[in-house]
């Protein structure tokens, strides 16, 4: 069998060997190259570990802007109402808005037992009326202001008002059977 084959490779290459002795200061050469390679692959290094966060970098702030951009995009813009039309319904719509506001505050002022009830039933048609106004600012968008839907809309701001008042007025008439019944179990 073929047992002793290591040793006859050995056999054959025997004279191709180098056995000769390397030159004097061989050994220190050896080691300046070797620190010189060394030295370079630690800078090497240190650059390939920087160049790297910088496409990263890059990277995240493209995906951070491409959010940012598609967040601002998503986002429904509420329709403005009559102040989108012009300047004077603009104003208009704020004179409305604080007639409003103002009534509101009134009839807070009154609030009793006795105007509890009406009190409520007011503010649920007060929210009827908002949510009708509501469909009319998107009716408007939608139209390209349409005249017909800005009346629509004054109107509804000139119903919410006169609501109030009636309100109001009913407060009062109440307050007043209120101090009548007082005055007349006083008087028995």
């Amino acid at each position: 069998m073929k047992k002793d084959t290591l040793k006859d490779l050995f056999k054959h290459l025997e004279h191709d060997f180098d056995l000769e002795i390397p030159n004097s200061g061989h050994e220190n050469r050896f080691l300046e190259k070797l620190n010189t390679q060394n030295q370079q692959q630690v800078v090497n290094s240190y650059k390939s570990k920087r160049s790297l966060w910088r496409p990263l970098l890059g990277l995240a702030a493209s995906i951070v802007l491409i959010v940012t951009i598609a967040f601002n995009f998503s986002i429904k813009k509420e329709p403005l109402g009559l102040a989108s039309v012009s300047p004077k319904m603009a104003e208009t719509q704020s004179f409305f808005a604080a007639i409003i506001e103002e009534e509101l505050s009134k009839i807070e002022k009154e609030r009793a037992p006795e105007t509890e009830w009406l009190i409520n039933d007011a503010m649920t048609q007060i929210k009827t009326l908002e949510k009708q106004y509501n469909n009319l600012k998107i009716d408007l968008k939608e139209s390209g202001n349409d005249k017909r839907v800005i009346h629509a809309m004054i109107n509804n701001f000139y119903n919410r008002i006169e609501l109030l008042k009636t309100v109001l007025k009913s407060i009062e008439e109440v307050k007043l059977i209120k101090n009548n019944f007082d005055e007349k179990s006083n008087i028995i």
